[in-house]
């Protein structure tokens, strides 16, 4: 397993504000971003599906050629930019010495799809209520679970969501850009919460129970890389979500740890009850806080 020394990503440091869409312009070639937990996390998503099935893995009738042609993407793409990491032989991807077969019609294309990449792979169409959520490979939910979201509008989807209920504002432009994505365009957001164990699978909240037994140090951010592309023969949007988890611990041994921290702690300090409460944090904030607060800037060899 590689060693986790420097966060990947950091949006934690004022880059993205925390509930809100911040979408940015993204290069084709950063679209898929592989890493040294490829192998292992392909793996883990096997697993997964074996053990949950629909619970990970679920699709509308009628969306074989939109899966289809997310599956063509990813085929025509991996080995084009990572080729270190995959190599196409007939109907077999090697994905870093581990083999797939991008034919094998005993699974659903998106199935196949999902076994090449360590993100999770939505597939969004528009119908009478908006765009919903027709067709998934969620290995790795964010405190969420597909058997409560899957064929719901994006309205729906956000309900819980501070500011971003049917109606809001949020709500409208998020609605705005899934209609006028174009499909030469890539969109990338980034989202991060806590969470008390390092779990990529993760449907549930944890209950205060096993929160209060894990102290703020201990915690890992989890960081969502969230991609957007419209899907150019069918219409339908891609949604992609890669996640990082980053130990606390790691964080705070970064060269510009005292940085962070304080913009983490800000961030927390500035968001309300219920946004708080809707990331799981109400028991926690004061600790995680304070952690943060106590952070000095690290000296390195070079001071």
């Amino acid at each position: 397993m590689p060693a986790d020394t420097v966060p990947t990503y950091t949006p934690y440091d004022g880059s993205s504000k925390p509930f809100t869409i911040g979408l940015l312009q993204l290069e084709p070639e950063r679209w898929i971003e592989p890493d040294g937990y490829l192998a292992e996390q392909v793996l883990l998503k096997r697993h997964l599906v074996a053990e949950h099935g629909e619970l990970v893995l679920r699709a509308e009738p009628g969306t074989q050629e939109a899966q289809q042609e997310v599956l063509d993407l990813l085929i025509d793409y991996l080995p084009q930019y990572h080729p270190e990491n995959y190599r196409l032989t007939g109907n077999d991807m090697n994905v870093a010495g581990c083999g797939t077969n991008i034919a094998d019609d005993g699974m659903m294309p998106l199935h196949r799809a999902g076994l090449l990449v360590q993100d999770d792979l939505v597939i969004m169409r528009k119908g009478e209520n908006g765009w919903r959520i027709a067709a998934a490979f969620l290995a790795f939910p964010s405190s969420w679970r597909l058997s409560e979201k899957f064929g719901l509008s994006m309205d729906d989807v956000h309900a819980p969501v501070p500011g971003f209920e049917g109606g809001s504002r949020n709500a409208g432009l998020i609605n705005r850009m899934f209609d006028n994505l174009s499909a030469d365009r890539i969109v990338v957001r980034w989202n991060w919460s806590v969470n008390w164990s390092h779990a990529l699978y993760h449907p549930y909240a944890k209950s205060t129970e096993e929160k209060r037994g894990v102290s703020a140090d201990k915690a890992f951010i989890r960081v969502e890389r969230q991609t957007l592309r419209k899907l150019p023969v069918s219409g339908d949007i891609l949604f992609t979500i890669r996640i990082y988890l980053d130990p606390v611990s790691v964080i705070l041994a970064q060269p510009n740890a005292a940085e962070l921290a304080v913009s983490m702690a800000d961030q927390l300090e500035a968001m309300s009850d219920a946004e708080i409460d809707y990331k799981g944090l109400t028991e926690k904030r004061g600790e995680l806080v304070d952690l943060l607060r106590q952070v000095e800037p690290v000296n390195t060899l070079a001071e």
